[in-house]
């Protein structure tokens, strides 16, 4: 048993709004018209499609590919037909849009053959394979591959499972604990062997106390060195750092993460999916997502990967006044753009908004730098700097000011005096930067182009030049061979020159052998197809054939003369006479 629970700094108190779904339980939803499944279900990696249009897919069949480090696969949730592969809207503030597969479901829920897997009798790397292949990554909304999160499997002391749960309206944990608790456990304690964790620590918020009897009451039935913790209800306590502050009292600095001072966290639901995907050889194909707000029946549905949030809408029974539907919570969700977008592996919530229930937000004033966004801060950053340099666009000092370290729990926004929509600045702040690296590196890259480009092309031409100078020494070397070599066919007299040196005999020499080997080749060849010519054309041929003789034999006699006409010392063919 932990001997003490510890503090985080900051952090709110808000209405939990919990009861309104959290008090039905956990409901299937039917199958949709059709399903829309991303094959990027986070921003860090996407899937290879392994489906065509009009392909009929099983159950739990994969119809995306692991791609890179940081890639898990993607599965058909239902059986099907694969009708159209198309760019359709993320669920993302931005409305920008994704490959997806959208698949017809016949009804049938035809499984592919599946089964348990038994993890522990193949090597560690494997099983981290078999479940990036299952498609596992975190269910609390970041979506990060599971299999990662798992590391090396040494270095780790305590694993925490994340059941805190903080967000404000959010219940989709809290029924899961309820209602699958063992196989909750389960999952955590192949996450425990595999991390090689000596303990594990289930935090859950006090607010729940139906979860947290539910989870004692199933940890007494496994032999595990798991403890199931209640902490305190304050907002953020379900971030990573502030869960393991709190349950450890290991504060995690800035830019570092908990792995690297022996603790790993886990959501809840993720050592769910890891539980069906060991056991049962279920891929991740489903989650439980939250439908609350200005419904007329709020509660928590198990609805399929790819479902459009419009038909789980429809479940609900949205009622009149809604203004706009969030995806998340009110503290870090969004607006969505587009009630087309389907449910992602990360979508825990969809709350449909009114203005009585989230008022509109009154103007925004300037800051009075009360610093109560600095005392609320869970992350002890200095909210109202990062304000002002995120404003002026003075990106260099944000990050001088740790801006990567917020975690956008929008705790300073919620105490701001003046309505400063701070994390909005903040957004705006790490997407400019993220662009301007990406520029940087696109620019750096285009810089290594041209710079191997020149040195290729001065390798080259060092590679030629190399080459010329090689053939210059091999043709000195024949000219230093052939200095004795005999001369050309006599010539008619000419007056006697004066001796040029051995040298211009080899030159000479070199002459009269390339006319001689040229002589041979043109002797060679032999003209085809001209047995049915008629006898004038055989006459005119046979007249330019006894010129062409005439003319080499002339040449030959002229060689001696054009021995000081200068050779190519990279080339020992037939040189042309000039001055003719």
């Amino acid at each position: 048993m932990i001997a003490r629970l510890f503090n985080f700094h900051g952090g709110i108190k808000t209405d939990s709004h919990k009861t309104e779904s959290s008090e039905r339980p956990i409901a299937p939803a039917p199958l949709p018209s059709r399903l829309v499944i991303p094959l990027r279900q986070s921003a860090r990696a996407s899937a290879r499609c392994l489906v065509e249009r009009g392909q009929r897919v099983a159950k739990g069949e994969r119809i995306g590919e692991a791609e890179g480090f940081l890639g898990t696969a993607v599965h058909a949730p239902t059986s099907g037909t694969v009708v159209d592969i198309a760019s359709w809207p993320m669920a993302h503030a931005s409305g920008l849009t994704t490959d997806c597969v959208v698949i017809e479901p016949d009804g049938e829920e035809r499984w592919i053959e599946h089964g348990p897997f038994d993890w522990r009798a193949v090597p560690r790397q494997a099983v981290l394979d078999y479940l990036r292949d299952q498609g596992l990554v975190g269910m609390g909304g970041a979506a990060f591959p599971s299999h990662v999160k798992l590391g090396k499997g040494t270095g780790f002391e305590t694993l925490v499972i994340n059941g805190a749960e903080c967000e404000p309206w959010i219940t989709c944990d809290d029924r899961l604990m309820r209602e699958r608790a063992a196989a909750i456990l389960s999952g955590a304690a192949i996450l425990r062997a595999l991390l090689g964790a000596k303990r594990a620590l289930v935090g859950i918020e006090d607010n729940k106390p139906e979860a947290i009897a539910a989870m004692r009451e199933a940890a007494t039935a496994i032999d595990e060195p798991l403890e199931i913790v209640p902490v305190p209800t304050l907002y953020p306590a379900g971030g990573e750092k502030q869960l393991i502050r709190v349950l450890t009292g290991i504060e995690v600095p800035y830019g570092k993460l908990g792995a690297e001072f022996g603790v790993q966290c886990f959501n809840v639901g993720t050592a769910h999916a890891v539980h069906r995907a060991i056991e049962h050889g279920e891929p991740l194909i489903s989650r439980v997502v939250t439908l609350t707000g200005n419904m007329a029946r709020p509660g928590n549905y198990e609805a399929l990967i790819g479902t459009p949030i419009e038909e789980l809408i429809a479940l609900a029974g949205p009622q009149p006044g809604t203004d706009r539907y969030l995806l998340g919570g009110p503290m870090m969700g969004y607006a969505l753009p587009d009630l087309s977008v389907p449910l992602t592996k990360g979508g825990n919530c969809v709350i449909a908004a009114t203005p009585a229930l989230f008022p509109p937000p009154p103007p925004e004033l300037p800051c009075i730098r009360c610093g109560a966004c600095a005392r609320a801060c869970p992350a002890d950053l200095q909210p109202f700097e990062l304000y002002w340099f995120s404003r002026a666009k003075n990106f260099g000092k944000a990050q001088e000011y740790h801006l990567f370290d917020c975690i956008e729990c929008g705790c300073c926004a919620f105490v701001c005096p003046s309505h400063i929509p701070l994390v909005d600045y903040y957004r705006f702040a790490k997407s400019e930067i993220w662009a301007r690296e990406r520029e940087t590196a696109a620019a750096a890259q285009a810089r290594d182009r041209f710079e191997f480009r020149n040195y290729r092309q001065e390798r080259e031409k060092a590679e030629k030049a190399a080459k010329l100078a090689a053939k210059a020494a091999e043709t000195r070397a024949k000219v230093a061979e052939t200095g004795a070599a005999p001369a050309a066919p006599a010539a008619p007299a000419a007056p006697a020159a004066p001796a040029a040196g051995g040298a211009d005999d080899a030159k000479k020499a070199l002459i009269a052998a390339a006319l001689a080997r040229a002589k041979e080749q043109q002797a060679a060849v032999k003209p085809k197809n001209v047995e049915v010519l008629d006898p004038q054309t055989q006459a005119e041929i046979a007249a330019i054939d006894a010129r062409r003789q005439q003319a080499l034999a002339e040449a030959e006699k002229s060689a001696p003369a054009s021995a000081s006409t200068p050779v190519a010392e990279a080339d020992d063919a037939p040189v042309r006479e000039e001055g003719k």
